[in-house]
């Protein structure tokens, strides 16, 4: 028995998937964020409450790409602030799939991806207005680790859509893009590999994922390859635009599944 059979998908339904995966590469070394596409379109082919454990391989992987891309521009002392609260985040996020059935999980994914769009569009608006980046030795700039340390926690383990949260918080602390990529890409790795045991103990990795997980990695091979060529040369502002768009209507389709 394959794995399209094991998972009952069709041609196009493991094409989709493989794209995604794709996607996921990409965003990891080039447009962080763009993988709420992915959160959407994994949502949309499987169960969701079991999506969130198929995708989470998928992106630990495009995470280990991103870390050897840009492992020298990491700022720790950043990182080392929000572990805290970003853990917290992960327990309440565990503790809300403990007894969140798979209408509620697809409907709080579908919500979840509408407000990051949202944050996105926001956060592109006012991006546009130059300003002093928010200390973060300040009280309210560790107020402001915390909060999106939190969020960000929550989120990425209810749906795996902690990036437009963190990627909110990096550009308001001021980072350029380096080193808002290498930052970002040891956040995702760490903070992923601590949700796998979360994921396995609520049952949402197991052999079966584990198998769809292997036959799509391959695909995220390529999309961070793409990434990291593209970086530097990609229209930016239009692609968050079609990001935004693909992440609304993902959200809407599934509110209104």
């Amino acid at each position: 028995m394959n794995t399209m059979t094991l998972w009952h998908l069709s041609g196009w339904e493991f094409a989709a998937l493989a794209f995604a995966a794709l996607l996921v590469g990409f965003s990891k070394t080039a447009v962080s964020g763009a993988n709420t596409v992915s959160l959407a379109i994994f949502a949309a082919v499987l169960p969701a409450r079991a999506s969130t454990g198929v995708l989470l391989p998928v992106l630990i992987a495009g995470d280990v790409l991103a870390v050897l891309t840009y492992r020298r521009h990491a700022h720790w002392p950043t990182l080392w602030r929000l572990f805290p609260a970003v853990a917290v985040g992960v327990v309440a996020g565990t503790l809300f799939l403990m007894w969140a059935d798979d209408g509620i999980v697809r409907t709080s994914i579908g919500a979840i991806l509408l407000l990051m769009a949202g944050v996105t569009v926001w956060r592109r608006r006012t991006a546009e207005t130059p300003r002093a980046p928010e200390a973060v030795t300040t009280r309210a700039g560790r107020l402001k680790a915390r909060s999106y340390g939190v969020l960000g926690g929550f989120t990425t383990m209810v749906a795996n859509a902690g990036g437009p949260v963190m990627s909110l918080y990096l550009l308001s602390a001021g980072f350029r893009k380096l080193g808002f990529l290498g930052t970002s890409a040891f956040f995702f790795l760490i903070v992923n590999v601590s949700k796998v045991p979360f994921s396995v103990g609520l049952g949402l990795i197991d052999g079966h994922s584990l198998l769809l997980d292997a036959a799509l990695a391959v695909f995220v091979v390529p999309g961070a390859l793409f990434g990291k060529w593209a970086v530097h040369r990609i229209n930016q502002r239009l692609f968050e635009q079609l990001v935004i768009a693909a992440t609304i209507v993902g959200g809407a389709q599934l509110l209104l599944r």
